[in-house]
């Protein structure tokens, strides 16, 4: 018996052009024997790959958000958005980690822009870092935030001095790429993870960087990485956060500057600092979408194996470890939701 999938549009999500599978993975699942059925797409969360790319490799196109009405037995892929109440998302290996994940492009994205405004704010006398949407492709990206780096330079007479931590994650080993690969010299790069911040923060090195990356995401409360007091000194060069997590509502943010989370089209929100230079936190929470290209194979590459095993789903450990959360949740609730 055919498994049928459906790609659902990520319509609603401004600017979310990535895409779960990508035409070389249903082409994958279809010759596996899958039946794929894929959205449309249209509109500002257009998809990164043309909706005729999935037709060719044998997927049959469908009505835009048509997922809600499809049939009980397909099975809806998407990214962003789902109604809470009623699905969950949770494919984690024996280590708790998830098989498939963002969190690279989401590091080496939020670096890209944590540069790019650092330069526009040396550049543009306190004017508003503008909207910004995605690129084609990498190299378009690389182009530009090099043309960004090197205006910046010319102005202030250095190279900026970035703070990763998290460097050794699959978040901050993205952010420290793009900085090598934009050109930021390795000794401007610094990349700390647990050994460095065991000490316990705020730490003057963060205030003292021009550009902090906050590449990781925590469970538990910690002392804070910056905080206002932190920055309240005459030696303060930090103007750019990029807080990759973006998790401005958890009681356990190690960076307590700002509540705002931001967008594509508003990519920064002001820090109320005293003195020069200004400071901006970037918080988007679909980072990766600025390379959705990229971003999108990477994902559906790790997610291709485990998908292909849904055929015989219950004895791969990772659906059934996601099968068991999923019960354990819908256990949680009222009878009225069921």
């Amino acid at each position: 018996m055919s498994l049928n999938l459906h790609l659902r549009s990520e319509l609603g999500k401004l600017l979310e052009r990535r895409s779960a599978l990508t035409p070389k993975t249903t082409k994958a699942l279809i010759d596996a024997g899958y039946t794929v059925n894929v959205e449309r797409s249209s509109g500002s969360s257009q998809r990164i790959f043309d909706d005729e790319e999935f037709e060719k490799v044998g997927a049959t196109l469908v009505t835009e958000n048509s997922w809600p009405n499809a049939p009980e037995d397909h099975i809806i892929i998407g990214l962003k958005e789902l109604p809470v109440e009623t699905y969950l998302e949770f494919l984690q290996d024996d280590r708790g980690r998830r098989v498939a994940a963002f969190g690279y492009h989401a590091g080496f994205a939020g670096a890209a822009l944590a540069l790019k405004c650092w330069a526009w704010q040396l550049t543009h006398n306190k004017e508003k870092f503008p909207s910004v949407s995605s690129y084609e492709n990498e190299n378009a990206l690389i182009t530009n935030v090099k043309e960004d780096i090197a205006q910046g330079t010319e102005k202030t007479g250095r190279a900026p001095r970035v703070l990763i931590i998290g460097a050794l994650g699959r978040c901050g080993s993205g952010a420290v790429d793009l900085c090598s690969k934009t050109g930021v010299p390795t000794e401007n790069v610094l990349k700390w993870d647990m050994a460095e911040t065991a000490k316990g923060g705020p730490f003057p090195e963060i205030v003292e960087s021009d550009i902090f990356v906050n590449c990781i995401y925590l469970t538990t409360k910690i002392p804070h990485f910056v905080d206002m007091s932190s920055l309240d000194t005459p030696d303060r060069k930090l103007s750019v956060v990029c807080d990759v997590s973006a998790d401005t509502t958890n009681p356990n943010n190690p960076i307590p500057i700002y509540t705002v989370a931001t967008t594509f089209d508003k990519p920064t929100v002001p820090v109320e600092v005293k003195g020069e230079p200004t400071l901006s936190v970037i918080s988007i929470d679909h980072l990766p979408s600025l390379l959705p290209r990229e971003a999108s194979d990477a994902f559906s590459k790790d997610l291709l194996p485990h998908l292909l095993q849904l055929k015989d789903w219950r004895r791969d450990p990772v659906w059934a470890r996601a099968e068991k959360l999923m019960q354990e949740k819908v256990s949680t609730l009222p009878k009225s939701a069921l």
